[in-house]
């Protein structure tokens, strides 16, 4: 077997490294892969598993990822270990069920402890005679087999013209997560871009102190300099700024002073592909997001006539539709964005999927006196042409879990009558519209046939606005409920109202129609995204 061993190089993952190496030696495994520094994004680490062969030609049989993702990292915080398969995604279910098992039983374990420590630092072949015969570690450069996979899925030398125009400026947050092993070697040395554009690009054990989770609360520094937090910076922002988490499988699009949602950005990259990224050209093979993630990915879909799949939140359910060639790109509310290329979420190829469409939109444009087409202008346009989703999700955290839970099945008998709900909602706001179905969302995969219950409180409204309710984690802090509220605007002329302006109806007959408050004893939520 090889197994690759690297992750985001949060605190004690180089302690964790050499452990799992002599664990690894003392069982059986033949090689092991490490990344330079032991430093590997999540999305690097399944092209590493999916592309890269040994000088032996030895190919990965899966990896452990060392990572808590977008959570914080030190000696006080969090550390996290994830094992991905041969097809470069996570374990299944199946397979996490049969690891938890054996914790169950296990009691004792082999390690070689006389193994010496591998240099992660230097790139090279160590080997040694291993409890179980020979015994090899590569270490290996980060970025190498990565930016190759993603140089043959885009134009590089059209964004690296859009890059060296002086009507285009940007900026790149890795909030001090992997990202930023490979922030230099894309954006500066293959894109051209100035190192300046660069912001918190240097991996720290404790992200800098920071949350490297990239949303407009904790990515503070970028949202400052891309002119939208409240206390302005003076200056002139960037046009283009995007962020990455901890493990680099998350992003954040901004333009100037504009924020684009995760909902809308997956339906933007899908609805341009064919035209702006040379891996696209021959078609997409389908769409999916997950089912809280708005319903924009929706009617691009059916507009371009594409396969569309709505699957339960986790990565893996869009892996098995990729496994199975029925999907290209796909996302999720939650700051995920990926495609097919490999079987993870991917933050910089988000990012170069909205470099690439801005190139593509700006062709004619970037000499002479043209306007630059701005990320507002593409996100603007892509309204007019499909509708808005307006979007927003309430995250009410350690609540008591007995009491979510009730809240929960008071939601469901409510589905049980269509007309009573319509009642409640017409008592509520009059000025929405009908309930038109209800349920609790089931998904049954195409690829496997497995079923996957209970995964969310759905209410559709006939004019395609939607109320979702989800529970996540019920652990000793208690339960989060997660609550998605999207309105839907056709008309053009309406498409540019704020936010919460356009969804206050609707927050009102969730809040009222649930009974949050009654239920939770909360106000507000802890967290507005």
């Amino acid at each position: 077997a090889t197994l690759v061993v690297s992750g985001d190089g949060r605190y004690y993952s180089k302690d964790a490294v050499q452990i799992i190496v002599k664990m690894a030696a003392a069982n059986g495994v033949r090689r092991v892969w490490v990344g330079k520094n032991t430093l590997l994004s999540t999305p690097a680490v399944s092209a590493v598993i999916r592309e890269r062969a040994g000088a032996d030609g030895s190919k990965a049989t899966g990896a452990f990822i060392l990572t808590a993702s977008h959570n914080p990292g030190g000696p006080t915080e969090d550390f996290g270990i994830k094992y991905n398969m041969e097809n470069g995604g996570p374990a299944p279910e199946s397979i996490t069920d049969k690891i938890y098992e054996n914790t169950k039983t296990i009691k004792e374990y082999p390690i070689a402890a006389d193994l010496p420590n591998v240099d992660v630092s230097a790139i090279g072949v160590t080997s040694f005679e291993g409890p179980e015969g020979k015994f090899d570690v590569e270490v290996f450069d980060s970025a190498d087999d990565y930016v190759k996979l993603l140089k043959s899925i885009f134009d590089f030398e059209s964004i690296r013209k859009l890059v060296s125009s002086p009507k285009f400026t940007f900026c790149y947050d890795a909030m001090h997560g992997v990202a930023g092993a490979y922030a230099h070697r894309i954006f500066v040395e293959e894109l051209g871009a100035q190192e300046s554009a660069l912001l918190n690009c240097t991996p720290k054990e404790d992200f800098g102190g920071g949350h490297p989770d990239p949303n407009l609360t904790y990515a503070k520094e970028l949202v400052a300099r891309m002119g939208l937090s409240k206390s302005d910076t003076g200056g002139e922002p960037p046009e283009f700024g995007a962020a990455a988490d901890g493990d680099a499988d998350r992003n954040m699009i901004l333009g100037k002073r504009f924020f684009v949602t995760p909902s809308d950005s997956v339906a933007i990259i899908a609805a341009n592909a064919i035209g702006a990224i040379p891996y696209f050209s021959s078609g997409l093979k389908g769409v999916a997001r997950s089912m809280p993630t708005s319903a924009a990915l929706d009617v691009v879909a059916k507009s371009l006539n594409l396969k569309f799949f709505e699957v339960p939140t986790g990565w893996k359910f869009f892996g098995n539709l990729m496994d199975a060639g029925m999907c290209s790109v796909c996302g999720e509310e939650s700051f995920g964005t990926g495609s097919d290329h490999i079987r993870e979420k991917d933050g910089i190829w988000a990012v170069l999927a909205w470099m690439s469409i801005l190139a593509h939109k700006n062709k004619g444009s970037l000499d002479g006196n043209s306007k630059l087409v701005t990320v507002e202008d593409i996100v603007r346009q892509h309204w007019a042409t499909y509708g808005r989703h307006y979007y927003t999700r309430y995250d009410y955290e350690n609540v008591d879990a007995g009491k979510a839970k009730e809240l929960m099945e008071h939601l469901v008998k409510l589905q049980s009558s269509i007309p009573e709900v319509n009642k409640i909602v017409k008592g509520i706001r009059s000025d929405v519209a009908n309930v038109a179905s209800a349920d609790e969302f089931e998904y049954k995969d195409p690829v496997d046939g497995s079923i996957s219950k209970h995964q969310g409180i759905r209410y559709l409204f006939e004019d395609g606005s939607r109320l979702i309710f989800r529970l996540s984690g019920t652990g000793s802090e208690g339960a989060t409920i997660r609550l998605y509220i999207e309105q839907y605007e056709k008309d053009a002329s309406k498409t540019g109202r704020e936010s919460q302006e356009a969804l206050s109806p609707l927050v009102e007959l969730a809040l009222k129609l649930s009974k949050m408050e009654e239920f939770t004893g909360r106000s507000s939520p802890t967290v507005i995204t």
